[in-house]
This record gives structure tokens, C-alpha cells and sequence, in this order.
């Protein structure tokens, strides 16, 4: 079974434009067809009443607002733009409402005609900074508390102002001005395989002659002979290893050792060790 909704009534974007101009008159700007969809550029003071009668007008009846946009135009003396999305349910057509504002003029809330716009409203005064007159909670929602400036704003840094972190001497979280680990470098695309026409780190090590056995290609016996040409053989020390000494100044270069302060005697037999067969290692 087909779904009873009505197909999406793109076939109706004229007929609406020519109905808006009817039921507004003089709170409309401008109305027009744009990517299949009806723009429609409202007066900033009158936005209530401009959305109040597109929801209760018959052959409008958009009931239920999709979503609140914002949007930042810095070279025009009003840069912001908020854009209502409505939707007709028993149409399937969609509409955009567009008023202009700056920093300073507050919008007109629209939480009276849809109270689902209270948070949407604070998502974009969050963001871009804009006022709204009328909502009762008008407050951060998606940012920090003690957050400062509006991200979305095109003239915000992208790096923003502050960074938080954990402290392990405070124990908790706390704010610190931005520190970049490393700064912005420029890249450049030149193939590696081409040659590129800078001088790397480490790439005067490159010029430098091999080491002896650095060339994997070479034989066992082209190593040995490049050793045997570069190194030269130096006997032992006679004084420190003993297998190259020909004489022995002391007892304690044969292992002899030297008399004890007894001068050899035999020690005392003592009564409490039993001797065993063949002598201890003690006795």
C-alpha cells in the first residue's frame, strides 16, 4: 500500500510564492524559487507575525519548524542571517524564512509559536552571537561556561583563544591561553623521485664516504681485505694480560700468594670439629 503522504509538491513553488505575497503583502522582501525550494526574505520586526500567519494561513500550513540556521556574511553592514525551515505536513513543502541582524539588534524569539525554537535560538546566539528578544533561557548550550567569543563567526581563530587540560597539581580541569606544539609550516608537493631542489636534515650525511661493511653488495672477503688495509694490529699490553707476559715480579702475578702472619705453622687441632676420612676441606 502507497503511503498517504502526498508527494514532495515541487510543482507548488509558484503557487505558494504568488500565495505568501497575498497573505504578507508589505512584511515581504522578497520571494523566490531557488534549488527547488521557496526563499523567502522577511522583515527582522515582524518575524512572528510573518511565521504565525504561514502556519495558520489554508493552502500555506506550515505547521512545524525542521530547524534554526545561522549564517555569517562579514562584509555586509548586517552580517548575520538566521533562516527558519518550515515544513507543511499536509502539503509536503518546505519553505525558508530568512531575517538579517548584526551584533546588536536582537531578533524577535519565536518560542511563543513554537517552543522548540528556545533551544535552537540558543544553539545560535552559542555560535554566531545573536540576540533574541523574548526567549526567557537565553544562554550558552553547546559551548563551556566563561567561554569567550562565538565559534562560528568567520573572524573567529580556528586555534580560538583558550585550550583546558587536566592538572595534576590543582587535580582538576583548568584553562590556559592556546600553545601551539609546533608552528604552521609550508609544505611544498614536489616529488621525492623528481629531486627536490632543497637540502633535508641528514642529507649531508649522503655525501659523506661509506663506513667499512656499510655496502650490503659487497663480499665476506672484500670486507676483510678493506679491514685488514684500514686497521693495524697492536700487541697486547704485557702489563694487563697475562698470556703475553714472559716473567712474574711478585707471588701475586704466579697465584703463589704470599706467607700468612702465622708464618706457615699448622694450626691447632680444634675439639669440636670431628675429622673425617681423607681430611675435610677445614682440617
Amino acid at each position: 500500500m502507497r503511503a498517504p503522504a502526498p508527494a514532495y509538491a515541487t510543482n507548488l513553488n509558484d503557487a505558494t510564492v504568488d500565495a505568501i505575497n497575498a497573505a504578507l503583502g508589505g512584511a515581504v522582501m522578497e520571494a523566490r524559487v531557488r534549488v527547488g525550494e521557496v526563499q523567502l526574505f522577511a522583515e527582522r520586526d515582524s518575524i512572528v507575525e510573518t511565521l504565525t500567519t504561514l502556519r495558520d494561513t489554508p493552502g500555506l500550513e506550515y505547521q512545524q519548524l525542521m530547524e534554526m540556521a545561522g549564517v555569517d556574511y562579514p562584509e555586509r553592514p548586517e552580517r548575520f542571517e538566521v533562516v527558519y525551515c518550515l515544513l507543511s505536513l499536509t502539503r509536503n513543502h518546505r519553505i525558508q524564512v530568512h531575517v538579517s541582524t548584526d551584533e546588536v539588534k536582537p531578533v524577535p524569539s519565536v518560542t511563543g509559536v513554537w517552543p522548540v525554537a528556545g533551544w535552537l535560538e540558543r544553539e545560535i546566539y552559542d555560535m554566531y552571537g545573536v540576540l533574541f528578544a523574548g526567549n526567557a533561557d537565553l544562554r550558552r548550550i553547546l559551548t563551556d561556561y566563561g567561554f569567550r567569543g562565538h565559534p562560528q563567526r568567520k573572524d573567529f581563530p580556528l586555534t580560538g583563544f583558550v585550550e583546558l587540560r587536566y592538572s595534576e597539581e590543582e587535580k582538576r580541569v583548568v584553562y590556559q591561553p592556546v600553545s601551539l606544539a609546533q608552528d604552521f609550516r609550508t609544505f611544498d608537493f614536489t616529488s621525492p623521485w623528481e629531486g627536490a631542489e632543497y637540502v633535508l636534515p641528514g642529507d649531508e650525511k649522503g655525501m659523506l664516504p661509506q663506513a667499512k661493511g656499510a655496502q650490503t653488495p659487497l663480499t665476506a672477503d672484500q670486507i676483510a681485505k678493506a679491514g685488514a688495509a684500514q686497521s693495524v694490529a697492536t700487541p697486547p699490553a704485557a702489563s694487563s694480560e697475562a698470556y703475553g707476559k714472559k716473567d712474574a715480579q711478585s707471588t701475586a702475578e704466579t697465584g703463589a700468594g704470599k706467607p700468612g702472619p702465622d708464618g706457615g705453622e699448622p694450626k691447632p687441632a680444634n675439639p669440636d670439629v670431628v675429622p673425617t676420612k681423607g681430611g675435610g676441606q677445614n682440617q
